[in-house]
């Protein structure tokens, strides 16, 4: 249901309609908002100089008109105010003319009369005369504080209010190059403008309105909808959920990762260990040989002494290792 926007009357001579003003049109026009990718969050308007790139409050703009080339005028909010129409609440008729004197061209936003306060017969009457004269009447009607030239218009059965554009708001001809008016004058012969008639007489039909569509608002709907019923849709989401540690087989927390590597650090020995360690078996190996053989080197070394002495840090582990491996030669030789 249309919203009204505001109650008044249609004034012409002694004669008074009561009226209520509503829109005659809806917009149907495909319309996408701005979406932060990451979120799904609206992107809003953002107030900025031009030049620095910085942000301007809006305790620091002004309305300022440009009479030159980066001049302006400024003018405060009371100042505008004042130059203001006063706001009458009334369509004022100042003349009744033929229809077709209206150029389409001139034609902005339509809106619908409908009678207000018990105000149906005076205004069938004046719907009804201006359909028996053929005429439309020229107004004056001041609309969100803004004055504007409209036409009255007989539209079916209702009074419709089509605001028009001022003379000087339509570009004159002059400005353009064409051709010139007639078709001699424009070179074109008898012959073409029978074929171009006859063209125009083979594609004549009423007018139904109905008939046409926005075939891209269509599609573009139909485009929406499918992916709807296909769970292809976004939500806005919190910003900060993508930042949240996930625990997988995949995907490991930086410090968990950190406490994994430095153990694994700390159990792993050097490649300078290993070659000890295994220098420490041949010895032993050597050792239980001498045994057997009643050779009178020291005794071999129990292997939890051998396994303390691989552990211990620093300059005692290479040192034991030394003297372990001098040990083995000599137990070699001897034998």
């Amino acid at each position: 249901m249309a919203h009204m926007i505001w109650k008044g009357a249609i004034s012409f001579g002694l004669v008074h309609v009561p009226v209520q003003l509503y829109p005659a049109t809806k917009s149907e026009k495909v319309g996408f908002n701005l979406l932060d990718k990451r979120t799904i969050d609206p992107v809003g308007y953002k107030q900025i100089n031009k030049r620095t790139g910085k942000d301007v409050t809006r305790d620091n703009i002004v309305r300022g008109f440009e009479y030159e080339k980066d001049k302006y005028v400024v003018l405060s909010d009371e100042e505008i105010r004042a130059a203001n129409p006063e706001s009458t609440q009334t369509v004022d008729i100042l003349a009744f003319v033929d229809a077709p004197d209206i150029s389409f061209l001139y034609l902005d936003t339509p809106y619908f009369l409908t009678p207000d306060r018990k105000g149906e017969k005076v205004y069938a009457l004046l719907r009804e005369a201006m359909k028996s004269s053929g005429k439309v009447g020229v107004a004056s009607v001041v609309l969100h504080n803004k004055q504007h030239l409209a036409a009255l218009i007989p539209v079916g059965p209702v009074l419709a209010l089509n605001t028009l554009r001022w003379a000087d708001e339509v570009r004159d001809f002059d400005e353009f190059k064409l051709p010139a008016e007639g078709a001699k004058a424009a070179g074109v012969s008898a012959r073409e403008l029978d074929m171009a008639q006859k063209l125009i007489d083979d594609m004549s039909d009423t007018w139904d309105p109905s008939k046409y569509h926005d075939t891209f608002r269509d599609d573009i709907m139909a485009l929406v909808e499918r992916k709807v019923r296909e769970g292809k849709t976004e939500e806005i989401t919190d910003i900060e959920a993508p930042r949240e540690s996930r625990q997988s087989a995949d995907i490991l927390d930086l410090s968990d990762l950190l406490k994994r590597s430095l153990g694994r650090g700390k159990s792993k020995p050097a490649s300078g260990s290993r070659k000890r360690a295994a220098d420490d078996e041949a010895a032993d190996e050597t050792s239980d040989a001498d045994e057997d053989s009643g050779s009178t080197a020291a005794p071999k070394k129990s292997r939890s002494t051998r396994t303390s002495r691989a552990s211990t840090s620093g300059g005692k582990s290479g040192r034991a290792a030394a003297k372990s491996t001098t040990a083995s030669r000599k137990r070699r030789a001897a034998a």
